[in-house]
C-alpha cells in the first residue's frame, strides 16, 4: 500500500511549546514526543555535519518502527563540490547515516542545489552515475534553468524523484519523475482552503500508488507540526 509520510523539516524546538509539545516535556523528549504524532521528519542536521552513530541508534530507539528519517546530504556535496568529483564525499555522507538504513528507518536523502548553480547535463549526468538505486535520493533545483525535460528524464531512468519546492522565491512544479513523491512546503502560512487542496493532491499521489514525503516549513511558531498532523488526520 502507498505511504504518507509527514511532517516537518526539524524537530527540536522549544518553543513549539505549549501548542504542539507539551511544557512538561524535556527536550530529550521532543522526539519521541513528535514521533507519537507524525511519521516522519527531515533531518537538515545533516547538512552541517555528518552525524555520530550514537546519535542515529538514539533516534531510532526514540521512534517507531514505521517512523522515517529523511535526511538532507552534507553542504560539501552541494554547496563546496557543487556536485563535482564528489565519488568519495557522497560515499562518506551515505556511509555516515548507515545506521538508519540498516534499522530501516531511513526515507528519501534530500539533495538540494545552490540558488546559484545553473543547468550542467553532464554535471548532473556524472553525479547521478554515483547514487547507488536500493536508496531513494531526492533533488531539489533551485535555479529555473534545471527545469528541463533533459533534467527530468535523467532523474526518471534512474528513479530519482524531482523536488517539489514550493516558496516565496521559485516554485518547482510536480513532474513526477519517481515512484515516490517529495514535497517541501517552504511557505510560512498556508490557508484553510490551501491545506484542504494539499490533501487533495496527496490523496491523488497516494491513489496512484505514489508514497508521499511531504514537509512543511519549520518556524519560531509550530504551525507546520499542526499542519502536517491536519493533513494526516485528513487522509
Amino acid at each position: 500500500m502507498p505511504q504518507l509520510y509527514t511532517g516537518t523539516s526539524g524537530f527540536a524546538y522549544p518553543n513549539w511549546k505549549p501548542r504542539f509539545y507539551p511544557s512538561d516535556v524535556p527536550e530529550k523528549k521532543f522526539l519521541e514526543h513528535y514521533a507519537s504524532r507524525l511519521r516522519s521528519v527531515e533531518i537538515n542536521y545533516t547538512f552541517r555535519r555528518l552525524p555520530a552513530a550514537a546519535t542515529l541508534e538514539n533516534w531510532v530507539k526514540s521512534t517507531p518502527a514505521t517512523f522515517r528519517f529523511a535526511c538532507k546530504a552534507n553542504q560539501r556535496i552541494t554547496h563546496i563540490q557543487r556536485l563535482k568529483d564528489v565519488a568519495s564525499s557522497v560515499e562518506l555522507f551515505l556511509r555516515s547515516i548507515d545506521p538508519l538504513r540498516s534499522a530501516r528507518r531511513l526515507g528519501p536523502v534530500l539533495f538540494q542545489l545552490p540558488p546559484n548553480l545553473k543547468y550542467d547535463m553532464a554535471l548532473l549526468a556524472d553525479f547521478l552515475k554515483l547514487l547507488p538505486s536500493d536508496l531513494r535520493f531526492t533533488i531539489e533545483f533551485r535555479h529555473p534553468s534545471w527545469l528541463a525535460d533533459a533534467v527530468y528524464d535523467a532523474l526518471k531512468k534512474q528513479n530519482i524523484s524531482l523536488c517539489v519546492a514550493e516558496s516565496e522565491k521559485l516554485e518547482v512544479p510536480e513532474v513526477i519523475t519517481a515512484d515516490f513523491v517529495y514535497y517541501r512546503l517552504r511557505k510560512s502560512e498556508y490557508s484553510e482552503d490551501e491545506r484542504k487542496s494539499i490533501a487533495e493532491r496527496a490523496r491523488e499521489l497516494l491513489s496512484q500508488g505514489k508514497d508521499l514525503y511531504l514537509f512543511f516549513k519549520h518556524e519560531e511558531t509550530p504551525e507546520g507540526a499542526l499542519y502536517a498532523e491536519e493533513l494526516a488526520a485528513r487522509l
